[in-house]
């Protein structure tokens, strides 16, 4: 039985696939390839680029006008600059993909010959081209993971391609088609520092078009969905189909593996006559964010990154990016974390929205101490009035210390709130966020069994005025869109020179220029 595929490349005799040269204009990159022109292949991690150059060299190789081969440079990555072991690596693997694809025994053998006897600099085009002027057909490359490379390795890559690209077709490849998350525009090469740039964009100014692979659009999720339901006969409900684009924006990955966890390991879904609903959906949605599951897992990772602080820190403290690089954005988008809609920055989908905050709320959320549950009532439910008397108590006694435990300063008392929040949920509720590029605020939305709880967070800093009248304005807007009639406005002082946290905590009652009944706690 076929299943929702979340690990390498698709195999259609196992998993459940959109035809992957169908996610990509085929005639123009068999035009490229006609032209022999040289060009990039990028996308974000886990979004098919693989299954698509694996699905392309089938194509070719069935035609039979070219020898195409792919091979994955990435074993190459473990030399980082030290070039005669990472060049070694990079002829040493595309001999043996040549071998395992092609059938050429030689080309092994061929490699050996050609390392123990050429320097570093130029094995891979030595290489290269004595293996096009023995071959009947002309050679397609197919490289992967190239800009896992760094420094003096992927220079000389790029160099020695560019040293050969004048003898294609009949000694260097016909076409070479370079793989990889970033797009690499100007080919930038960067050097152990992330701002240190060893060479601009001649290294490889041969590339002809850099194509993208993008994610599903709605009608290839609900096929890729409905393909289950065609090999099992279990259906998704209408309500289930939508919250899965809705949360996933068609992100591949994210798409087939709620999907496998709805459908696969969830013992609700496990059952064949039942309905894939859209509480199993939440619900794997839910435990793959606890579990951290690897692709999240590595977005955890690159938040500690210094270009994707710089991008993300404002945008979830709602501040403007100031003067943040162009390279910085585009390293986002090329991630896929972010996406642009409007020509607005937006993070790329609901579920990476989720993830970003809880990730960094993590150290915090690890370092409360125990909580006594003063917010239920005696039957379960939660008590509001209770809640912020427990949230004041907490804050004043806690607050300080954990301020300085989050990982992202300009967002610490986001980050502790939410971490506090997530205890009182404790699995029994939801906490929805919304943020945004210049709006000067994040909006957090707490629902517990009947109570549905609005929030609006600002920050005081220096320079700035009292943030109260805007944050009334904001948080009515915000409640009427949740259709409530009262939420809490919460304003934490960062300026200098104010008195300690524990005295200047508190709270009270106000009213919104909308008439809604606000409670308002300074911190």
């Amino acid at each position: 039985m076929r299943f929702f595929n979340t690990e390498g490349p698709i195999r259609p005799e196992d998993h459940y696939n959109l035809p992957p040269l169908t996610r990509w204009d085929l005639d123009q990159v068999l035009t490229l390839i006609e032209q022999k022109k040289y060009f990039l292949l990028h996308a974000p991690r886990q979004t098919g680029k693989t299954s698509c150059l694996l699905a392309l060299m089938a194509h070719l190789n069935r035609d039979g006008r070219y020898r195409a081969v792919y091979a994955n440079l990435e074993g190459a990555q473990a030399w980082r600059e030290h070039l005669a072991d990472a060049m070694a690596t990079i002829v040493t693997d595309i001999a043996t993909s040549a071998q395992v694809w092609l059938g050429d025994e030689e080309r092994p053998n061929h490699a050996r010959e050609v390392l123990a006897s050429t320097a570093p600099g130029s094995a891979l085009s030595v290489f290269l081209s004595q293996w096009c002027q023995r071959s009947a057909q002309p050679l397609v490359l197919l490289l992967d993971e190239v800009d896992a490379l760094v420094g003096d390795t992927l220079l000389s890559l790029l160099r020695q391609l560019r040293a050969g690209y004048p003898q294609r077709p009949t000694a260097f490849p016909h076409t070479v088609v370079l793989c990889g998350v970033r797009d690499l525009r100007d080919y930038r090469i960067q050097a152990r520092s992330e701002r240190e740039v060893i060479t601009g964009g001649s290294a490889f100014n041969i590339k002809a078009k850099s194509l993208r692979l993008g994610d599903f659009n709605a009608e290839e999720t609900r096929t890729l969905l409905l393909e289950h339901t065609q090999e099992t006969g279990q259906v998704f409900t209408p309500e289930a189909l939508e919250q899965v684009w809705t949360l996933t924006q068609g992100q591949p990955w994210l798409v087939n593996a709620l999907a496998y966890r709805a459908c696969f390991e969830l013992p609700a879904g496990r059952d064949r006559s039942q309905p894939i609903t859209r509480a199993l959906i939440d619900q794997a949605k839910e435990q793959m964010i606890l579990e951290r599951v690897t692709h999240l897992d590595q977005l955890a990772h690159q938040l500690q990154e210094p270009r994707v602080r710089r991008v993300i820190e404002p945008m979830l403290a709602g501040t403007a990016l100031a003067d943040v690089a162009d390279d910085d954005i585009q390293y986002l988008l090329d991630l896929g974390l972010l996406r642009l809609q409007d020509g607005a920055l937006i993070v790329a989908n609901p579920l990476y929205r989720e993830v970003l905050p809880r990730m960094l709320a993590f150290t915090p959320q690890a370092s409360l101490p125990q909580i006594a549950p003063t917010w239920l009532k005696a039957d379960g439910s939660l008590d509001p009035k209770q809640l912020l008397d427990a949230f004041l108590a907490f804050w004043r006694q806690h607050g300080e210390p954990l301020l300085n435990s989050a990982p992202y300063h300009e967002i610490a008392p986001h980050l502790v709130l939410m971490a506090f929040l997530h205890r009182v949920i404790n699995g029994g509720g939801t906490l929805e966020r919304e943020y945004a590029i210049g709006s000067g605020r994040m909006n957090l939305c707490l629902r517990y069994g009947a109570v549905t709880l609005g929030m609006e967070l600002k920050v005081w800093r220096d320079g700035r005025p009292d943030p109260l009248a805007e944050g009334l304005k904001q948080l009515d807007t915000y409640l009427a869109g949740l259709g409530l009639n009262s939420g809490w406005l919460l304003i934490f002082d960062r300026r200098a020179g104010q008195p300690p946290i524990e005295v200047r905590t508190g709270s009270e009652q106000m009213t919104s220029p909308g008439g809604r009944g606000i409670v308002l706690m300074r911190a």
